[in-house]
């Protein structure tokens, strides 16, 4: 995806993306060597060849598109000869201590004295003042996955994909329903299935529609369109707000959006035997927490530290379903002298995370891991995955004390009907953080909020001796999913006569 500042639309008879065509070939493979051609040099110097690109190309948008694409493949890193903190502290402290600097021999003075206190050359000193800057780094490596044709595409798709970030309703039909649908059930977007003239389109409806709106959905709006555009055939309409202007988005096979040929996923893999039974026994359990594999890298004095996994907080299953929480996972299962030492090290440098770490009893190091205020599991032949639980949970237990104690004691949804997943996620939390929270309006019924009124009128809509369907039907009407919690609460059981087929009755 594209940030909105680079989206190019047409807004003549609608609201349309303007696509890169095959007379942007050129300019792609330019920009393409342009990466190419500044590895081993700053940043400065690179930006500085593609804003001349711009001027050439008369297209700043476009070129700053593929730019864009191409940084995402980059690795910049900072060369100095001196840590740049270390230098300017050092230059600092001599400026202060000759006085202040002003004139370019007072400056020379600081230089001198910071790099005897530094073992460096002043130029050293100098070199490195500012070398972490952006624009001061340099571009260390550009292996983009792409050519000329390639970056098309995928600017084509996200250049869609910005398009869709301010969509308040999507409308797919699509070859391969079935994806769709489970596309938009992973990405717990909100949606329908309508009949039309000639088939069916599956209604995905925005934040708008029911309450404030969330970036959240945009984004998502956007992940779809992945899924999508790998169907044979596939049309989407989409409802925009653009700047407070509805506008009508529509795409299909014929536009140039599809799905670039990605790099086969290479098997995830392990240092031991230890993680990867721990990992494959994890992944079977029902969590609020999602496991990954080797996670960003820890800064640990002037080295990093890349912890076996990282715990992502995930109510629901949905990252953006609660606070942004991470736990990071060590596994110590090697024994050699240097090995451990060299694990302390790290674990005593790393700061501000929270860390757990499973140790070998054999080691015999758990009360040195435990010093470095680092969760400490013990293991003999494999971690037990019940330990690593059992700390995860006091974890979710302080999360979700955290979250009910910025909740309000009583909360009065609008709706008639809604289920108190939807009210957590509306209030950015879990649904166990609601649990001490009153609501004066409705009634709970199993894991949904119904107003008396809606209860009373279903109460005189259904009777005993009703088929089960024609009461469903009358539960749907009112906007209630969970037939069995609310059939029992108005004192009704089913008397099943086979699969799929039954009558109410009065208990």
């Amino acid at each position: 995806m594209l940030t909105k500042d680079l989206l190019r639309v047409s807004r003549r008879g609608g609201y349309r993306p303007v696509f890169a065509g095959r007379e942007d070939r050129p300019l792609a493979a330019r920009v393409l060597g342009t990466f190419q051609g500044h590895v081993d040099e700053r940043r400065a110097t690179l930006d500085a060849a593609l804003r001349d690109l711009e001027g050439e190309a008369g297209e700043f948008k476009l070129v700053r598109g593929f730019a864009k694409l191409c940084e995402r493949e980059a690795v910049f890193e900072t060369r100095a000869p001196v840590e740049p903190e270390r230098a300017r502290r050092a230059a600092f402290v001599a400026a202060e201590e000759t006085g202040g600097v002003v004139t370019r021999d007072e400056r020379e003075a600081a230089m001198a004295r910071a790099a005897d206190a530094l073992a460096a050359t002043p130029g050293d000193v100098d070199a490195s003042l500012f070398a972490d800057l952006d624009e001061h780094q340099v571009l260390a490596a550009f292996d983009a996955p792409w050519g000329p044709e390639d970056l098309l595409a995928q600017y084509n798709l996200s250049l869609a994909q910005t398009a869709l970030f301010d969509a308040t309703e999507v409308r797919v039909r699509s070859s391969d329903p079935k994806a769709l649908v489970s596309a938009v059930k992973r990405l717990r977007l909100m949606y329908e299935i309508r009949r039309t003239d000639d088939g069916r389109e599956v209604v995905v409806t925005g934040p708008d529609a029911l309450f404030s709106r969330s970036r959240r959905y945009g984004t998502r709006f956007a992940r779809l369109l992945r899924t999508v555009a790998k169907a044979r055939e596939w049309q989407l309409a989409a409802t925009v707000d653009d700047h407070g202007t509805e506008r009508e988005l529509v795409l299909s096979d014929a536009d140039p959006v599809r799905v670039p040929d990605a790099a086969p996923v290479a098997e995830v893999e392990y240092d031991s035997g230890v993680e990867a039974d721990f990992a494959a026994r994890f992944s079977g359990l029902d969590m609020d927490w999602v496991l990954s594999r080797e996670p960003e890298p820890l800064a640990t004095g002037h080295r990093v530290m890349i912890p076996d996994f990282a715990f992502d907080y995930a109510p629901g299953g949905d990252p953006d379903a609660g606070p942004d929480f991470r736990v990071f996972f060590e596994v110590m299962g090697f024994w050699t002298p240097e090995y451990v030492e060299k694990k302390l090290g790290q674990l005593a440098d790393v700061e501000d995370v929270d860390m757990l770490v499973a140790v070998d009893e054999s080691l015999g190091v758990g009360e040195a891991v435990a010093a470095t205020d680092a969760r400490v599991v013990t293991y003999s032949g494999s971690v037990r995955v019940k330990d690593v639980v059992d700390v995860l949970r006091e974890y979710e237990s302080d999360l979700v004390a955290d979250a009910a104690a910025g909740l309000p004691d009583a909360l009065a949804p609008v709706d008639d009907v809604v289920t108190l997943a939807t009210v957590a996620d509306r209030e950015g939390v879990s649904e166990d953080a609601l649990a001490d929270v009153a609501f004066p309006e409705h009634d709970l019924v199993g894991r949904t909020l119904v107003r008396p009124a809606v209860l009373d009128a279903l109460g005189d809509a259904l009777a005993d001796g009703m088929e089960y369907a024609e009461a469903e039907s009358v539960l749907d009407e009112h906007g209630v999913d969970d037939a069995s919690a609310v059939l029992s609460a108005l004192d009704y059981r089913v008397e099943w006569a086979g699969l799929g087929t039954g009558t109410i009755r009065e208990k």
